[in-house]
């Protein structure tokens, strides 16, 4: 399915105008090998292009779209009209004088059976120069002197005639497609993506762009070696075109940095079927809360998940279009799926839309925040001060994929937040928006309803939710009596509280009285109203001790609480 939506994509990319034809792709470029008419290099043109990164001004490698490069293995394999200098030059920096040759002469092999008997000047240019060039001069050619360390350092080069790259020839282009386009030996194979009769592709192209893969690239698809084989295939049964298509997709998705996002170590990207930019950006506002104000994003979320088309960026969003998110995670030489999304464009907006109203919940007046973005959420699960304060990369990605799929949060998620607040003995805002919004998904809960509420539900007689309100009732009144205190209740009892009431309410009930008579009248009759009425609701022992569920609403009530305390401090 994910070569199949890919290859489909690439489809629509080549309509718009947006992607390369088969048989050609994008390569990055630093000089050009410039050669007379007759094959001789008459000098080195710099393709190098000045790039603004950061505050630094630095030199990079022209991008250009040039003829299909090859994935390399352990052997030799030539690119046609483009290579680095052992391929071009037959001279490099690495010692083996042996492979420089074999290189060499790969090139050379492939550029005269493609260009021998071609009738273009550029053609015969090329020809020329491979027929003629020795490599043992390369060294001292006055064209190459000065920038020969850094063409030994592998930078790519590209074949120029007549103030043109050769491949733009007209004659060249031709006979490169049908090279690329002729069958090769293998016997053909029914194509899983397109159904089609096709030679399977024995290498299929590297893709680039996942963080923590290799820089030259990864697989996705991989059948090199007899443990990979399935059912007798020595190749993935994927012919030729649909190799190219899925692989020049993902690519061109990957190297678009804008509609790129990361979520653990997985790197996601998102396309919708049609090929239009548009879905892409509202997908990823949506899902990670940026680059739009919260009231146009609810707005746009509501009216999608109603099937209401939506205007975005001069694009009218169409609920039902097919969108997909796709998550790659590295693996060593490979690349190792994640996840994988496909449904409307109208459902991933009802999903999000419903992620972020099991979040609500009551927020501290400097907190702005009307929804909490993944990122801000995940957060919530480790210790800022840590060297790397950075989620649980499995949580990550499974927390985004419940998102997506509007069903249950992963248990990790739950577990990473109740750990940080027996930590901290701090409940934020973030914290309790989960605590909520996981158990209002969790299908076998025992919670009532009435606890995982927005703010303050007053009316619940839930003994653990009663408990987290009267200790947050008990913390205020040793602040009133004490305030200059440095360690509260909170500090040293807010964990064994929510844990085994029975142990720790008996001691904290007798603190309170003693903190009563420190106040004045009218703060004394304001707390011992408020203790009396949390106090009326227990109509019970205190509990030896709470399950993690209860600790749950142990923790939201002293978070409504709290919210309420400061709330009507700053109505005052």
């Amino acid at each position: 399915m994910i070569l199949q939506a890919l290859t489909r994509h690439y489809e629509d990319l080549l309509g718009l105008g947006k992607i390369s034809h088969p048989g050609w792709g994008s390569v990055r470029v630093s000089y050009a090998l410039e050669l007379s008419a007759t094959g001789e290099l008459l000098g080195l043109l710099s393709l190098q292009q000045v790039e603004e990164k950061g505050k630094k001004s630095i030199v990079s490698p022209r991008e250009m779209i040039a003829p299909m490069p090859v994935k390399r293995t352990s052997s030799p394999v030539a690119n046609f009209l483009y290579d680095n200098s052992s391929y071009l030059l037959g001279a490099d920096a690495k010692g083996k004088p042996k492979l420089t040759q074999e290189c060499f002469e790969k090139s050379k092999t492939l550029h005269l059976s493609l260009l021998q008997a071609a009738h273009s000047p550029a053609a015969q240019a090329v020809a020329a120069f491979f027929e003629t060039w020795e490599p043992s001069g390369a060294s001292s050619h006055p064209a190459l002197v000065e920038r020969w360390e850094e063409l030994m350092k592998g930078a790519n080069l590209i074949f120029w005639y007549q103030d043109a790259p050769v491949w733009e020839d007209a004659e060249v282009r031709e006979l490169w497609q049908v090279h690329y386009s002729q069958a090769d030996d293998q016997e053909p194979v029914r194509c899983l993506v397109t159904g089609e009769l096709a030679s399977p592709e024995a290498v299929h192209p590297a893709i680039k762009g996942v963080q923590g893969a290799q820089t030259s690239g990864a697989a996705l698809v991989s059948f090199n070696a007899p443990a990979f084989w399935s059912y007798g295939h020595e190749y993935a049964p994927v012919g030729r075109y649909a190799t190219f298509a899925y692989t020049t997709a993902l690519n061109h998705l990957l190297a678009d940095r804008e509609h790129v996002r990361r979520i653990g170590d997985t790197t996601v990207v998102c396309w919708a079927e049609g090929g239009q930019s548009a879905y892409q950006d509202a997908g990823l506002s949506a899902l990670y809360g940026d680059a739009i104000t919260d009231m146009d994003l609810w707005s746009a979320l509501d009216q999608l998940a109603e099937g209401k088309p939506v205007q975005w960026e001069e694009t009218q969003l169409n609920p039902s279009t097919r969108f997909y998110v796709l998550g790659l995670a590295p693996n060593a030489a490979r690349l190792s799926v994640r996840f994988f999304w496909q449904n409307s464009f109208g459902t991933l907006a009802r999903n999000v839309a419903e992620h972020y109203r099991a979040l609500e919940i009551i927020r501290p007046a400097y907190d702005h925040r009307e929804i909490l973005p993944l990122w801000l959420l995940l957060r919530e699960t480790v210790n800022q001060k840590a060297r790397d304060p950075s989620p649980s990369k499995q949580m990550a990605g499974e927390v985004l994929l419940a998102v997506l799929n509007g069903s249950q949060y992963p248990a990790t998620l739950l577990h990473g937040v109740m750990l940080r607040i027996r930590a901290e003995s701090t409940v934020t805002r973030g914290r309790a928006a989960i605590l909520k919004a996981y158990y209002l998904r969790e299908r076998n809960t025992r919670l009532p309803k009435e606890v995982l509420a927005v703010k303050l539900n007053s009316d619940s007689t839930y003994l653990p939710y009663v408990l987290g309100r009267l200790f947050s009732v008990l913390e205020a009144l040793q602040e009133s009596a004490n305030p200059e205190i440095t360690t509260t209740i909170k500090d040293r009892y807010f964990n064994a509280a929510s844990a085994t009431p029975a142990v720790v309410f008996p001691t904290l009930i007798n603190l309170a009285q003693k903190h009563l008579h420190k106040l004045s009248i009218a703060q004394k009759i304001y707390y011992d109203k408020q203790l009396t009425e949390l106090l009326q609701k227990i109509d019970e022992l205190y509990p030896a001790r709470l399950s993690l569920e209860d600790q749950g609403a142990f923790q939201l009530g002293y978070y409504h609480q709290t919210q309420q305390r400061y709330t009507k401090k700053e109505e005052q």
